[in-house]
């Protein structure tokens, strides 16, 4: 698997996330579970609460099996069966 470009097209509700970067600095350092995701945001469950995170002015580290994957949430800013179709291609 390659994992960012195969991870996008995933589903993400169930999985632990943590929010790397922000432009909303009360959001950094974030951690939890998603429990919902709309194109916009990720509806996060963690020790204090239900938190609801743009994924537009953030950065993610998503734990997926044994791994930690970094994803930019401007390539994510869509609902999850338009992920599909994204296609990413890597500049060397």
């Amino acid at each position: 698997m390659r994992l960012n470009k195969d991870f996008i097209k995933e589903e993400f509700i169930g999985l632990r996330i943590q929010v790397y970067k922000s432009k909303i600095k009360s959001l950094e350092g974030l951690y939890g579970e998603i429990i919902d995701e709309t194109k916009n945001t990720f509806v996060i469950k963690t020790e204090n609460g239900i938190k609801i995170v743009p994924k537009e002015s953030s950065k993610f580290l998503f734990f997926y099996n044994d791994y930690t994957i970094f994803i930019d949430g401007k390539l994510l800013t869509k609902r999850p069966w338009e992920r599909l179709k994204i296609k990413i291609i890597k500049k060397i």
